[in-house]
């Protein structure tokens, strides 16, 4: 949530942040002159209740002369009734205003470009050479089907499309790189592992701004008011709400593992073959709870770290700088890291890491005293991918594909696979 005396202070510097990302900005007008009408009337209440203040000790005074106080008892009981009618009226508007806050993403850095997705801009050469293939290297649906690694037809009878069924060696790959993943955070990142609830409350999607935005492609129970999560980074938001953290704690490096949930319900058509776009997935999720200083440098420790992954994997990566119109709700700064899939031809995202300033933490009420003693101040919150799995599952193969339908394993997977340096047919037994 944007800090209202920010928006107070720097209208105009505002409004050009949130045009950057293609926002109406007449909404920061609105919000302007609702402010001002709040703090007027709450001015009036304060007159109102300081003229009632002077009036106690006038009746008092009237009664221990032994006066008549019936024409202050009568203004003491009109400025009552005032009263409740302004605070009631503050209540209201204060509620305008924070409906209005609450729908208003954050506003990108100055160094993030205007536009949309077309604006990206790519920050790196490939990581390695791209591989120079003797062979026409295939996409990574057919290996799947032709290693045994999933089931595509009895995926569908089960929950329907956009859903895996991973078979036997299909699913080992997808825990030994889930462990690698962790183990890499863990004892080289400095990360320390939770396990959060699958599912949050409404509370939490609401403190972490996925509620605005992204409540349409959130799986929901209805009788529990409970969301699947989407990715971990709105429970690992939510793990310190409400609370007071010391300087000393920070920062505070998190790492979890999570199946996860989205409809893709704007995605109906688009690479929707194979693993590139699914409704359920496993993902590695970074988080960091940082001192506002810190946060720039978080991102790029927490962008090395992800790509970290992919140089154990042996995977050519990039950065992409997102562009304001493309960045998340809650972010101001976003960069991608995409890995090169050689049997789709194209870069895939298997990582968005973000830096989401004070946003967040003002939204969910996280704060940190810089020193004891010292004015509490809202920490900055920054998440990462570490990796999604479908998409790096995808580059995997299509990375370390054989000229006989083979799968290389690089090295530092290897202990993940029991000492296995092939993924070949057969290794899976399973009914045709």
């Amino acid at each position: 949530m944007l800090d209202i005396r920010r928006i107070r202070l720097e209208p105009d510097v505002i409004k050009e942040l949130l045009a950057r990302r293609g926002e109406d900005v007449s909404k920061i007008d609105e919000l302007l002159a609702l402010d001002v009408e709040r703090r007027k009337v709450m001015t009036e209440s304060e007159t109102r209740k300081a003229e009632q203040n002077r009036i106690g000790p006038q009746i008092a005074q009237r009664r221990k002369a032994g006066e008549d106080t019936s024409d202050l008892m009568a203004a003491s009981t009109e400025l009552k009734s005032l009263l409740v009618g302004l605070e009631e009226k503050v209540r209201e508007l204060d509620g305008q205003q924070e409906a209005l806050l609450g729908k208003l993403p954050n506003t990108p850095l100055p160094d993030v470009t205007a536009g949309g997705e077309d604006k990206a801009i790519i920050l790196t050469e490939p990581s390695r050479a791209i591989r120079d293939f003797a062979f026409e290297p295939k996409a990574h649906w057919d290996l799947l089907g032709s290693l045994g690694l999933t089931d595509a037809e009895r995926a569908v009878k089960l929950a329907g499309s956009g859903f895996v069924l991973y078979t036997g060696m299909g699913n080992r790959l997808q825990r030994a790189l889930i462990a690698m993943m962790l183990d890499k955070h863990t004892s080289n990142h400095g990360y320390t592992e939770v396990g959060v609830p699958y599912v949050l409350s409404r509370e939490s999607i609401t403190a972490s701004g996925h509620i605005v935005k992204f409540v349409d492609e959130m799986y929901h129970d209805e009788v529990s008011d409970l969301f699947f999560v989407p990715t971990s980074e709105p429970a690992m938001v939510n793990i310190f709400r409400d609370e007071i953290l010391s300087g000393d704690d920070l920062p505070i490096k998190l790492v979890a593992h999570t199946p996860c949930w989205r409809r893709e319900a704007g995605a109906a058509g688009k690479d929707t073959r194979g693993l590139q776009r699914v409704h359920q997935f496993d993902k590695v999720e970074l988080f960091r709870y940082v001192r506002p200083e810190d946060s720039e440098s978080a991102l790029a420790e927490m962008t090395q770290d992800a790509c970290n992954i992919l140089d154990d994997l042996e995977i050519p990566w990039r950065l992409l700088g997102l562009a304001a119109g493309d960045i998340a709700f809650s972010a101001a700064k976003t960069i991608d890291i995409e890995a090169w899939s050689p049997g789709v031809g194209k870069w895939l995202e298997v990582s968005s890491a973000s830096c989401c300033t004070d946003f967040q933490s003002r939204r969910a009420k996280i704060r940190f005293r810089p020193e004891p003693g010292a004015k509490p101040e809202f920490v900055h919150l920054l998440n990462a991918s570490g990796l999604a799995l479908p998409r790096v599952v995808a580059a995997f193969l299509e990375t370390h594909q054989q000229e006989d339908g083979s799968i290389r394993v690089p090295a530092a997977l290897q202990p993940y696979l029991s000492g296995m340096t092939v993924l070949e047919a057969g290794q899976t037994r399973w009914p045709a």
